[in-house]
């Protein structure tokens, strides 16, 4: 195959397809779902209705998100049998985990091979109820403790905070989570989403295609960097003079070192959900009686836009939050999946509801054509 224009690595600009599910314009720093930016929906709706919103490109009304919440609810408990298969693994990290037991959960979904749209859509909200249980759960038995059943009287956030610590949270602890949410609920043609539209495309199960997302995921390219700028952190030590983190950063930047945390494939400016995380890390922090963590952050931030002009992304404020609300680092990149499986879902669905396989084309640049078979003695 030859084109007349060389392909682009890594598809970069490239419309892959039409969703009517996130806007995105990095030059001026938008990121909006189904038309209602995120400033917006981060100070006023709830990673409920994030989610109603995705899976119905509308904000629900009290009703509607009462009967999504009830049904969240009922759903977020896990067989005995799943808890059990957790309990059998082997040491793995936290994604590995998460990628087995999701597989797992579609034998145990009474409407696994139901493929009517309304019966997709119950299984979204079962995959988004289960896969923070499964998180939860998980952190719960690496840290040696036992499961603790979910509070149907919670909400999301807070249902998650409390399997994951035992304690009931308190009110700045589930906004800062629910916020949290919200902010990572979904990204247009990210990698994880895309690979999971490209599994839905060839019409396979709803858990194998989000499976897919979550192998994506996975990868240190997409997911993790927020658990880099935790360590990154933690090495230079909460008691870190503002002269030890210049000279530290400073080396880094002068050995060609990444800063995990900064710059972005889409955003030529800040990135939007930065903003909120950044304020969420000073908040909290106050809460806590110290600030050093996002003092630190903060300062880490003016080098790296001074020297690199590079803006810190989502999971750079993101580090400092999550370690204030007490969750552990081997947990940052599975929450992401507590939250983004909504938006994977989202797309998900709406592929199988128009769906056209996903086959591209590559430009090829192997050996030139026609090659001669020598046989086997001649060559």
């Amino acid at each position: 195959m030859t084109t007349t224009e060389k392909p682009k690595a890594g598809l970069e600009d490239v419309v892959a397809t039409s969703s009517a599910i996130c806007y995105l314009d990095g030059e001026r720093g938008v990121l909006a779902y189904c038309g209602y930016d995120i400033h917006d929906l981060a100070r006023s709706a709830t990673f409920e209705e994030v989610c109603y919103l995705l899976w119905h490109r509308r904000l629900p009304t009290r009703a509607e998100l009462g009967d999504l919440q009830s049904e969240l609810a009922a759903a977020r408990p896990l067989p005995e049998a799943i808890v059990r298969l957790m309990r059998s693994l082997p040491p793995v990290d936290g994604m590995d985990a998460l990628r087995t037991v999701t597989s797992a959960l579609a034998h145990y979904d009474p409407e696994a091979a139901d493929t009517s749209a309304a019966a997709q859509y119950r299984k979204a909200v079962r995959l988004t109820a289960q896969i923070g249980s499964v998180v939860a759960t998980w952190g719960r038995l690496q840290a040696g403790g036992g499961p603790i059943a979910p509070n149907p009287a919670m909400g999301h956030a807070a249902s998650f905070l409390y399997m994951l610590t035992g304690a009931r949270p308190d009110a700045p602890s589930i906004r800062a989570f629910d916020l949290a949410l919200t902010l990572h609920a979904d990204h247009e043609l990210n990698a994880s989403t895309f690979a999971g539209r490209v599994a839905a495309a060839t019409l396979t199960d709803i858990y194998s295609a989000t499976v897919a997302a979550i192998g994506a995921l996975k990868g240190p390219l997409h997911g993790g960097a927020n658990a880099e700028v935790m360590r990154m952190l933690l090495a230079l030590g909460q008691d870190a003079s503002a002269d030890r983190v210049e000279q530290t950063i400073r080396a880094k930047l002068g050995r060609k070192e990444k800063i995990p945390g900064f710059g972005h494939r889409v955003y030529r400016t800040e990135d939007p959900r930065a903003t909120h995380l950044r304020r969420m890390s000073h908040e909290l922090g106050k809460r806590a009686g110290t600030t050093a963590w996002f003092d630190m952050s903060e300062r880490i931030e003016a080098i790296v836009k001074g020297e690199k002009k590079l803006n810190p992304n989502v999971d750079f404020y993101s580090a400092s939050t999550y370690y204030t609300l007490g969750i552990p680092i081997d947990l940052y990149t599975p929450i992401f999946a507590v939250s983004r499986i909504s938006g994977w879902t989202a797309h998900i669905l709406e592929q199988y509801a128009n769906n056209r396989l996903i086959r591209p084309r590559a430009d090829y640049t192997g050996p030139a054509y026609p090659q001669r078979v020598v046989p086997l003695d001649e060559r």
